[in-house]
């Protein structure tokens, strides 16, 4: 490995250790200093039993040394139990949501990928013509709404107007349209770079070359145009399948997904402090290590850019 290369993994790597670090940090202390407490609600246990529940937890110790001892647990991959999921440990309900939230997921971002660059690469192929405008236009349209909104208008069309898709994530068929609502943003996003980048491309002097020797159309848009303007789609696909993962939380809870976003609404309203903290620093970790390894394959791919 290139010396230059691994000094930049080690920074980054370093950078990024630093950044969860932060998250935990930050989570940790605003989690503790909004008012009110885990066992506190309509039916609220006697003090006693407050104050026997809170020394099950540790949540009766100085903040700081709760803190330490967070910090410490974490180390050992411990991200202690849930206090409203009795007898439930928070990594275990983490890794039950994720594997359904990262099967959406990765569905949506392949998805988003195939039919991002296809199009890219037919508007780019068609500057200026009709197909080229439609595309444009659908995809500002798509870049400008937010997932949940995308959500609520494919429940009104697909489950309300013509109900075809069950509104349900537990159904069979069930995760379509959540697909859908999570692919359709980065899908025109990547549509959009795979066009700029290509027409960039496309107007180089080896292109004008390849033609003027009679390369086939196809082979200089697939083998020379496509593949050397892949480089900025890279760079996004990394934080793009994190957003999909973390945005999926929305989605999933108007969907009746059974994701990790049911366990992170539910943490939030309960006030179940451990399992707020392990579903945010789990995203937060997953959104660090995808922009980290984004950042390293766009070197790789192009050591012409120099990342510092």
């Amino acid at each position: 490995m290139d010396s230059k290369l691994a000094l930049y993994i080690v920074k980054r790597l370093l950078l990024a250790i630093f950044t969860v670090f932060l998250i935990i940090t930050i989570t940790f202390f605003v989690m503790r200093a909004i008012p009110g407490g885990p066992f506190l609600s309509e039916k609220s246990p006697s003090a006693e039993v407050t104050a026997a529940l809170e020394a099950k937890y540790g949540l009766d110790k100085p903040l700081f040394e709760q803190y330490i001892t967070y910090l410490k647990d974490l180390l050992h991959g411990d991200f202690g139990p849930s206090i409203k999921n009795r007898g439930r440990n928070v990594i275990d309900l983490i890794m039950e949501g994720f594997s359904v939230s990262a099967k959406t997921g990765l569905i949506a971002a392949c998805v988003a990928i195939v039919i991002g660059l296809t199009l890219g690469a037919l508007a780019a192929v068609f500057h200026d013509k009709w197909i080229d405008n439609l595309i444009m236009v659908l995809t500002t349209a798509f870049v400008a709404m937010p997932s949940f909104v995308i959500a609520t208008i494919l429940l009104l069309i697909f489950c309300i107007a013509w109900p075809i898709l069950p509104a349900n994530g537990n159904a069979d068929g069930g995760l379509i349209l959540p697909i859908i609502a999570l692919a359709l943003y980065p899908m025109s996003y990547i549509t959009r770079l795979t066009r700029s980048s290509m027409l960039d491309v496309l107007g180089q002097d080896y292109i004008r070359t390849a033609r003027a020797k009679g390369v086939s159309g196809a082979k200089v848009i697939f083998k020379h145009s496509l593949k050397n303007a892949v480089t900025p789609v890279i760079t996004y696909v990394g934080p793009m399948i994190a957003y999909i993962l973390t945005g999926s939380l929305v989605v999933e809870k108007i969907f009746a997904v059974p994701g990790l976003g049911k366990y992170f609404f539910s943490s939030i309203t309960n006030r179940d402090y451990p399992m707020v903290m392990g579903t945010t620093i789990f995203l937060a970790t997953l959104m660090v290590i995808m922009t980290l390894i984004s950042d390293i394959c766009y070197k790789i791919f192009d050591p012409r850019v120099d990342l510092n």
